[in-house]
């Protein structure tokens, strides 16, 4: 519950101190006087944005800082999560600076916007005229029917609906990457196998370069050889090996008269074993060497075949030609383990499908048994607040599609006036009519729920007489499990109060400001009168406010 609220520099407060007590509280005053200002400072704690338009005295900062019991409200693992102490009494503060900087604080340590908002709908609900209007669409009237059933389907609901639409979504992109393999799989496989087809091995070019050049000089290779032969080997004597062998037999001669001698004719020698060598070389490479046009023409074509396949391919080397086939090899592997992929997930898909139709009909009854419920509970509420004959109708239909609330369409529908077909609040139901349906619906809701505080911003808009009596005591029957503080200005109202705060306007130092006070129970009493005739109050205007509060 709220227990203390502090609001300094902010719009037309200077500086006040609240202390709020369990129950039923009101804050009642003039239209204008500041009523509403209370609401924005606690939005401030919400996490709401600060603007400095809010300063009174743009040269000093703004200060809301409010405390609440939050014991056992389970909110320790929040608190853990966000890496903040947690104690029952919780203090929540936030700073406004000239400099529009915005600064917020969780048990006095700094904390982020995300944080406040995170903690807000645990600790406080703000119900302001306006948001009676959000009683028509069907997305609050769906939450309202969740909030009602007990042990709600929704969460297992939406981890199956999370996670059949991540599957799809991953369904959906290997499906479009399939598609676009298909594209290029029949080119691929045309360059795969005719890469496969031509059994290119990695040494292969440089050899058959070698041999192409071989082929197309051999005629004049073999010509080149035989010339060599003559001219070491020619006939009649006159040949190389001819004239070393007869130069030394000169010196073998002469060797033993001179010692240098000896080593020419060494030398000679060494010649004469050097060129025989050349000449059995030769004649070894003449008899390899066979000029053969049919070979020449495999050679050239299978030469081709490889530069053909290299420039189609934008590569220099039969490496790289390799390197692109065996790519090619494994997209097509991956292309066909796609397909297999994709059956997978197909069935996966449907699986997840199948159960999340089946949370969904769990849901769907879940919701129905809950509109059931509202309307029999609805009821009776309603008859206190002016609309006996009321009747409204919790109507579930299917939608088009599933999606992350199930795959309902919850329309409430309501006819205030007996024998009239229900129809669409927003068709048939008036502002006034709304705020008590509001109203009654907060009182069923609030009991199901740990919400400790309630805030009501004029839902008595549009309601008068023994209506407002009965809005009063339906807000007085709420306080009796939560706290419940209204802003009224229906002396019906604050006459169901157990604490009653008066928001005026004064001018100080030339500059209005805003004043809040708690009245006495004397007060009290006159505040009611006052609101009932005028200031002062008749005497009869004190004594039919002494009936409404119950004095005797």
């Amino acid at each position: 519950m709220l227990k203390t609220l502090h609001i300094e520099n902010y719009a037309l407060i200077r500086e006040t101190n609240i202390v709020f007590e369990d129950g039923f509280v009101v804050i009642t005053g003039e239209t204008g006087a500041g009523k509403s200002i209370l609401l924005g400072a606690l939005g401030l704690l919400l996490g709401q944005r600060a603007d400095t338009q809010v300063l009174s005295d743009k040269g000093c900062k703004c200060v809301v800082e409010a405390t609440f019991d939050i014991t056992d409200l389970g909110l320790e693992q929040m608190f853990v999560r966000n890496d903040a102490d947690y104690d029952d009494t919780l203090i929540l503060r936030r700073e406004i600076l000239p400099s529009a900087k915005s600064r917020a604080f969780v048990n006095d340590s700094p904390a982020s916007l995300q944080f406040l908002k995170e903690l807000g709908p645990h600790i406080l609900d703000i119900h302001s005229q306006y948001e009676t209007l959000t009683l028509t669409e069907s997305s609050f009237q769906m939450q309202l029917l969740d909030s009602l059933a007990s042990n709600s389907p929704l969460p297992q609901y939406q981890e199956l609906f999370r996670r059949y639409s991540g599957l799809k979504h991953e369904l959906e992109c290997l499906t479009a990457q399939d598609s676009e393999n298909n594209k290029v799989r029949d080119y691929n496989l045309f360059l795969f196998n005719e890469l496969k087809a031509a059994h290119l091995s990695e040494d292969e070019q440089q050899v058959l370069e070698e041999e192409a050049r071989l082929l197309e000089h051999a005629e004049t290779i073999k010509e080149a050889f035989g010339n060599v032969a003559t001219i070491c080997d020619g006939q009649d004597g006159d040949g190389v090996v001819s004239r070393l062998s007869a130069s030394r037999g000169c010196l073998s001669h002469v060797a033993s008269f001179h010692e240098g001698i000896e080593s020419l004719y060494q030398r000679l020698d060494s010649c004469l074993i050097e060129v025989q060598d050349i000449l059995s070389e030769v004649a070894g490479l003449d008899d390899k060497i066979q000029y053969s046009p049919e070979r020449q023409t495999e050679v050239n074509g299978r030469l081709d075949l490889i530069y053909r396949l290299q420039k189609k391919h934008g590569v220099n080397t039969v490496a790289e030609l390799l390197e692109i086939q065996n790519n090619l090899d494994n997209q097509l592997q991956e292309a066909d383990s796609l397909d297999d992929r994709i059956r997978a997930l197909m069935e996966q898909v449907d699986q997840v499908f199948a159960q999340m139709q089946q949370a969904a009909d769990r849901l769907t009854a879940s919701r129905r048994k809950a509109g059931a419920m509202l309307e029999n509970q609805l009821l009776p509420v309603l008859a206190q607040v002016g609309m006996a004959s009321a009747r409204i109708v919790a109507d579930i239909v299917p939608s088009q599609d599933y999606n992350s609330m199930g795959h309902d369409i919850v329309r409430l529908l309501f006819n205030a006036n007996q024998g009239g077909v229900p129809r669409p609040l927003a068709d048939v139901a008036s502002g006034g009519e709304l705020s008590r349906l509001m109203l009654a619906i907060k009182s069923l809701v609030t009991r199901r729920s740990l919400l400790p505080t309630i805030i009501f911003d004029e839902i008595d808009s549009g309601v008068s007489g023994d209506i407002s009596v009965a809005v009063g005591g339906i807000m007085r029957h709420m306080a009796e499990h939560m706290q419940v503080i209204a802003i009224s200005h229906l002396p019906q109202i604050a006459a169901k109060a157990g604490q009653h705060f008066k928001v005026s306007k004064a001018v100080e130092d030339g500059v209005t400001v805003s004043r809040i006070r708690q009245l006495s129970p004397e007060e009290h009493v006159t505040e009611i009168a006052v609101m009932l005739s005028s200031n002062p109050p008749t005497d009869a205007a004190v004594q039919t406010a002494r009936e409404l509060i119950g004095i005797r």
